[in-house]
């Protein structure tokens, strides 16, 4: 039986996707149970999911002693149980992913973080790791920065679906676009099934909540403090206003129109920091046609146990968005200056997670030798 309240949400053309995966989900069948009972059509992952999961110890012992025994370096190391952990997930959504014609049933798996900034060594790795997966129903994390775009159209081009990851603002979200449609104009030139090419792009809110209410309460001013919580969402209504908008465009009709799909609207980081809020407020607030929500699973724990979903909450709330981002503005409060911030915050983040990894590895291929 599945869950009438993710059920809903479903309903309201959102797909379900949990933000976590780990050797231990896979082998105990809990992830197939997700999908059975709370709707979830796919997975994600980023360096800070595989530090926990393999940092807990927790089914890669056997793995980590082949690799040690086969000479492997705690890189190459990373590699084989990462790949491998999305590979069987990939198989395990693999129903989905043929009974929604490749649009879920995806698991996506991040380049390095600290490839971040180097365009090169990000296009090599997506290809690097889209082989070494072997699955359709994979795709590739790229993080939106300057650097990053250039690496989304090429990899785009080179017929790999990606997960475009850490965008903040508005401007850098229509520069995704743009990467996208640039990627699939070159695939249809180098003769690829645009068809077979599948893309989101991850919209972080929770984030922006954070840091524009600390700055908020910096204010401290009633009308300022009145403003608190509201950013986040308004942010991520105003990048579906972008998303309908780009892909009406001409530009964009003519590759839908050869068979290329919409790159949906992903929210990201949708758990609630501040405790003070509704547990569900990034997931029913969101809640739109064509876009996907991925959840850590007290999110969705919490949203199949008393998540009111109320169909769209996301179209024709477009002026009162521009209102609240105007008023925070009025404040004193530089977006463009948070969103910056947000976005060496989150790679930061990552970095720290992929050197705590790396570490972990190399201590149990030291403990295995």
């Amino acid at each position: 039986m599945t869950n009438e309240r993710t059920a809903a949400l479903t309903a309201a053309g959102v797909s379900i996707w949990l933000d976590d995966l780990s050797r231990s989900r896979i082998e105990s069948g809990q992830l197939q149970q997700l999908i059975d009972t709370v709707d979830v059509v796919g997975v994600t992952t980023n360096p800070t999911i595989f530090q926990n999961a393999i940092g807990s110890g927790v089914g890669y012992g056997d793995r980590i002693a082949d690799c040690a025994a086969r000479g492997l370096d705690a890189a190459a190391t990373i590699t084989e149980l990462t790949t491998a952990d999305v590979a069987d997930a990939c198989d395990i959504f693999a129903g989905i992913y043929a009974a929604t014609g490749g649009t879920d049933g995806r698991v996506s798996i991040e380049v390095e973080p600290g490839l971040a900034r180097d365009t090169a060594g990000t296009i090599a790795q997506a290809r690097e790791l889209w082989a070494k997966v072997d699955r359709e129903n994979a795709m590739i994390k790229i993080p939106a920065t300057v650097e990053g775009l250039e690496a989304i159209s090429e990899t785009i081009a080179a017929g790999i679906s990606v997960n475009v990851t850490l965008i903040f603002s508005l401007e850098r979200y229509r520069q995704v676009i743009n990467a996208y449609l640039t990627g699939l104009e070159r695939a249809r030139a180098a003769g690829h099934d645009l068809a077979k090419i599948h893309s989101v792009a991850s919209f972080f809110v929770s984030r922006v909540d954070t840091e524009i209410d600390a700055r908020l309460t910096a204010v401290g001013t009633p009308e300022a403090l009145a403003l608190k919580s509201q950013a986040g969402v308004a942010n991520a209504r105003l990048a579906y206003e972008v998303y309908e908008q780009a892909f009406s465009s001409e530009r964009a009709k003519l590759l839908l129109g050869l068979g290329a799909h919409a790159q949906r609207p992903l929210w990201a980081s949708t758990g609630v920091k501040d405790p003070a809020l509704p547990d569900t407020l990034y997931v029913t607030e969101l809640a739109a046609p064509n876009t996907v929500n991925t959840m850590p699973e007290a999110t969705l724990n919490a949203l199949a146990d008393h998540g009111e979903v109320r169909g769209d909450a996301v179209s024709g709330s477009y002026v009162d968005a521009n209102q609240v981002l105007n008023a925070v503005d009025a404040q004193g409060v530089d977006y463009a200056a948070v969103t910056e911030q947000l976005e060496v915050e989150g790679l930061a983040k990552f970095v720290a997670s992929w050197n705590d990894l790396t570490e972990t590895v190399a201590g149990a291929l030291k403990a295995a030798n």
